[in-house]
């Protein structure tokens, strides 16, 4: 039988798009719901700016984002939301919410923006080691300490690398590794492309993954692309794969979907009945942060206790900025700031350390055969960008390699709180018909890569 045109995921087909809370992005949009609503939002976004200092500003970001997350990311389900007077005090339409035990903790996303990813490299691999200092075990990997993993282009490689189990069941890679592989094969992971699908690949995604496929990552990932077939995104994810081989795809053949920018890569599922005709994950969505906190907040099956965004503890890595003649890259750099301003509206923002939700942002300017330690002095030193509501953005007090260490003190207090407590924040999935050919092949040496 012929493959079939893999339409987006069940799970995910209403919450991978990176445009949120972009009122120009939804007028544009043909499942929102009459120019009257998009009249209505733009109304509600002038009379904001013009509020006294005295209104809750808090309440209101929440605000602000539950309609647009309600009504963008998953679809115009409740005609009435936006026909009160006030549509800041309009209802949202929940998810189903379950009882939250007081001593259940918050889930921790990682997610790593398209582009350069030697400053999401260089940010993990300061951030592991401080981990495993702080916790006094020098084993300790990224993927201990988060949930899930959401990467896009270059990031999804390395949320994969984290993420994907060796044959003795750690992590394929460290935090270190990884670095030092990125830094080396920056511009492979944008030629690696096999001419087409039938073509074996002896490249470098190949020789880091091997026949690793979604099912054989630690943790949820959630990986996007731009499916030609569809005209519209697909997040790879763990999640659908577990459940269908029609949804499993090798790790390879995702990376290759998610890096491309200038070819149409087409990939076939494990089974060989779904077949994405991809385009690079910077299209479909340059920062897939607010993927992942969609996904973690509709998925009850993993997520039973994640009921809103102070349920999460998030760390978004953005990339470097592009020269001024890349106009595709500072388009996409933009639409991963809107998702920013989003996002940190929602975490409803009022300090650098005041939130459960930290961006990494740097401009890297290092030359090509730069070391690892000089571009992780170059990056860190740097001070951080915070995003404020209706204020755009601010340079913060505090660089990049300060916030990575509160982040870290906070993810060691989560660690250490789930140590002693009988509820379980997160319920992966299991490998229901785990297939043998996966994940057996050795660890690939740093060395050769």
């Amino acid at each position: 039988m012929a493959p079939l045109s893999c339409a987006p995921s069940l799970h995910y087909i209403k919450a991978n798009q990176e445009k949120l809370a972009v009122l120009t992005a939804i007028k544009k949009t043909p499942s929102f719901p009459s120019s009257t609503d998009i009249k209505t939002l733009e109304m509600a976004s002038e009379a904001t700016t013009m509020m006294k200092p005295s209104f809750d500003i808090n309440k209101l970001s929440y605000q602000i984002f539950s309609i647009l997350e309600s009504k963008f990311l998953f679809g115009f389900d409740d005609p009435n939301l936006l026909a009160t007077g006030n549509p800041l005090e309009a209802p949202v339409k929940p998810a189903a919410r379950f009882p939250k035990p007081s001593s259940a903790g918050k889930v921790r996303i990682l997610s790593i923006d398209a582009g350069n990813a030697v400053i999401a490299a260089v940010a993990l691999a300061r951030l592991e080691a401080s981990l495993a200092e702080q916790c006094g075990d020098s084993t300790a990997r990224i993927a201990d300490f988060f949930d899930l993993a959401a990467g896009s282009g270059a990031g999804g490689v390395l949320a994969a690398m984290l993420f994907t189990c060796a044959p003795d069941g750690r992590p394929l890679f460290s935090a270190d590794e990884a670095l030092r592989v990125v830094s080396k094969n920056q511009r492979k992971f944008s030629s690696a492309i096999r001419k087409t699908i039938f073509c074996r690949s002896s490249g470098i995604y190949h020789r880091i993954f091997g026949e690793s496929t979604l099912r054989d990552t630690i943790k949820p990932v959630l990986i996007p692309c731009y499916d030609l077939a569809t005209g519209a995104p697909f997040v790879f994810s763990r999640a659908d794969a577990v459940e269908a081989d029609a949804f499993d795809f090798s790790i390879r053949d995702v990376c290759a979907a998610t890096c491309t920018e200038k070819k149409t890569v087409e990939i076939l599922s494990v089974d060989g009945q779904s077949r994405i005709r991809a385009i690079g994950g910077s299209i479909a969505m340059r920062n897939p942060t607010a993927t992942a906190i969609t996904h973690v907040l509709n998925n009850k099956l993993e997520f039973p206790l994640a009921n809103n965004v102070e349920d999460l503890l998030v760390v978004s890595l953005g990339s470097s900025n592009s020269s001024p003649t890349e106009l595709f890259n500072i388009a996409g750099e933009n639409a991963a700031e809107m998702v920013d301003q989003a996002v940190a509206m929602a975490f409803r923002q009022n300090g650098p350390m005041a939130t459960s939700y930290v961006r990494i942002q740097a401009t890297f300017l290092g030359s090509r055969g730069m070391s690892p330690a000089a571009a992780e002095k170059e990056i860190l030193s740097q001070r951080s960008v915070d995003s404020m509501l209706f204020r755009g953005r601010k340079v913060s007090d505090r660089t990049n390699g300060e916030r990575l260490e509160w982040f870290c003190r906070e993810l060691i207090a989560e660690h250490n709180r789930r140590k002693g407590c009988s509820v379980s924040t997160v319920m992966i999935k299991p490998t229901v018909t785990p297939r043998i050919s996966t994940a057996t092949a050795p660890a690939p040496a740093v060395a050769s890569l």
